[in-house]
């Protein structure tokens, strides 16, 4: 931690680019699982069955699509943030600056806040502490390390934040199994698990008939298998491809091989939810039925304090009453290292984003030094604004966690990701486009947001009065929407306007003179495995195979690649038979 760089912005903000694979891929998954996945996840699972997953396995192909993509050409243009690399591709700084102002919003409105409500959540339920004196304290040590060190504390101690997160949810998952008598044992039993007290007569609190099922009806289900195919992968791209806080891990990586093995390390760590929080949860409800699947308002209200429902409570109940007090105190150490770990890496890539793209706009002339006591400083107002929101997050958050989260991601991001798609894979996209692009999409998922907190979502057994945009479109489907408009906006007055300027070439991947050329190297990377090169060998990108890891690295640190490709491939097809 202590050898890289850290009074220089490049080894504060990006660990002086000298990460290895391992820790590059054990801090993509800690930032991404966060305590709002145990509690959200578990939740989910309580709730509605397994369809949760394909949020998580949709995650395992976008890391990649980074990896083998988009971090070649992130590179290249040599920036540290992802609104600094819309500045550079189209040139003008009101695309940064706004992009940096809406990612900031993201942050610090959406993913402390959920992640502060899950955490406070469970240190309610475990410990009945006070809720703003264990929050304050976490997010004091979770501040004081990451203004310390910078971002390379923060990958060794997400690092090591996994390690214990994979013991205690391993530990978990197995004891939950073994209560209810195994996988067997939970379909048997999941869906005799009704609450004694709901209302006759109607579906509530019934088990879904297809809890078991990812891909679930297009019309009635509460996640319609066209929406998870497409409406899903969306936002998924925006989150890992141009999302500030996992694009800033893996530039912090040596080379792109590193980067492209933590990617690949990510990927397959993300099979793991589905058997450490999402069955968890539903084993929660099979042994807690009047508790987590809770159907009366009023009672819901008594237990956890939201007449929604109390599905979220399910991870937090297994641990209190199905642990010994060894494994409790394990599962305690689970819960803040999750929480930390997410809080960690948005406070750095936050700052990050505050002082490359808004101070030095503002201070072009400022210090490095100047940059470093910003950086620092910005951590520390973040730290307050987050406790100063926990109210809000109390009140607000809906019957289902991680549901809640997706949704807002539906709302906020699809035109962030179809900009940036497009920035790198089409070469007439200019400036114009791309901002009114962002500023239409935003615009329309901004009053779909407000429009379902005006009209939310009615609880079982009442009449839903929404307006039809809210009742009848899902927002899986809403976010394909918006994508699609997103897009048609960027063509519209791309081709309305000038041309832009030079653009960056991706490395080894130049910008093609023709569009049809540009999606031409985007599609062969689905088809062949490969995106530039005329020899595949030369620049395996092995997304069909699941996966190849690449030549780029040195022999003398592999040992023998052939055998570690062999062996990457033989789990695949593993884990493929045991899921399907």
């Amino acid at each position: 931690m202590w050898k890289t760089q850290r009074s220089t912005v490049k080894g504060y903000f990006l660990a002086g680019g000298q990460m290895v694979w391992w820790p590059v891929g054990a801090s993509l998954f800690a930032s991404n699982v966060g305590s709002g996945h145990f509690i959200g996840l578990a939740g989910s699972g309580a709730a509605s069955g397994i369809a949760a997953t394909a949020y998580e396995w949709n995650g395992m192909f976008s890391v990649l699509v980074l990896a083998w993509l988009f971090l070649p050409i992130y590179i290249a243009s040599g920036v540290t943030t992802m609104p600094e690399y819309l500045r550079r591709r189209f040139g003008g700084k009101r695309i940064q600056i706004f992009l940096a102002v809406l990612y900031l919003f993201i942050y610090i409105f959406t993913k402390i806040s959920v992640d502060m409500y899950a955490g406070a959540l469970f240190i309610q339920q475990a410990l009945h502490w006070d809720l703003y004196i264990a929050v304050a304290g976490l997010l004091a040590i979770t501040a004081v390390y990451t203004v310390s060190g910078g971002l390379a504390a923060v990958i060794y101690t997400d690092a090591l934040q996994t390690l214990i997160m994979l013991v205690g949810a391993v530990s978990l998952m197995a004891f939950s199994f073994i209560e209810v008598g195994g996988l067997e044992g939970l379909q048997a039993k999941y869906f005799d698990a009704i609450p004694s007290i709901r209302k006759e007569n109607t579906s509530c609190g019934l088990p879904r008939k297809d809890a078991f099922h990812i891909f679930r009806d297009p019309v009635n289900s509460d996640l319609p298998w066209p929406g998870v195919l497409v409406g899903m992968t969306i936002p998924s791209l925006w989150y890992w491809c141009t999302d500030q806080v996992i694009v800033q891990r893996s530039l912090a990586a040596k080379n792109l091989s590193h980067a492209k093995g933590g990617s690949l390390m990510t990927s397959y760590l993300k099979i793991l939810p589905l058997f450490m929080m999402v069955m968890p949860g539903m084993i929660s409800r099979v042994l807690f039925p009047d508790l987590v699947a809770c159907a009366d308002p009023d009672i819901c209200q008594k237990i956890c304090g939201n007449p929604s429902g109390c599905s979220d409570i399910a991870y937090p109940k297994l641990v209190l009453e199905l642990l010994p007090v060894g494994l409790r105190g394990l599962m305690m150490s689970v819960m803040i290292a999750a929480l930390m770990s997410s809080l960690t890496s948005i406070f750095n890539s936050s700052s990050t984003i505050f002082t490359m793209d808004l101070w030095k706009h503002f201070r072009p002339r400022c210090s490095e030094w100047e940059l470093m006591i910003v950086g620092r400083v910005f951590v520390l107002l973040l730290t307050v604004v987050s406790i100063l929101w926990i109210p809000l997050v109390q009140a607000g958050q809906g019957g289902q966690l991680f549901i809640y989260i997706q949704s807002i991601s539906s709302y906020l991001q699809p035109p962030v990701a179809m900009v940036f798609i497009l920035g790198c894979f089409w070469k007439r996209a200019n400036e114009k486009g791309a901002f009114w692009g962002l500023v239409v999409g935003l615009l329309l998922g901004v009053v779909r947001l407000v429009l379902d907190f005006i009209y939310p979502e009615p609880r079982c057994g009442e009449p839903d009065g929404r307006p039809a945009v809210v009742k009848y479109m899902h927002y899986l489907y809403f976010s394909m929407v918006l994508a699609a408009i997103s897009t048609l906006t960027v063509l519209v007055v791309s081709l309305a306007t000038e041309p832009p300027g030079p653009e960056m070439p991706s490395p080894g991947c130049p910008i093609a003179t023709s569009p049809g050329r540009n999606w031409l190297h985007l599609c062969s990377f689905f088809i062949y495995g490969h995106t530039c090169s005329s020899d595949p060998s030369s620049d395996p990108a092995p997304l069909l195979l699941f996966l190849i890891w690449g030549p780029e690295i040195p022999p003398w640190r592999m040992v023998n690649s052939r055998f570690y490709q062999e062996l990457l491939l033989s789990s695949s097809v593993f884990v493929s038979s045991i899921t399907n």
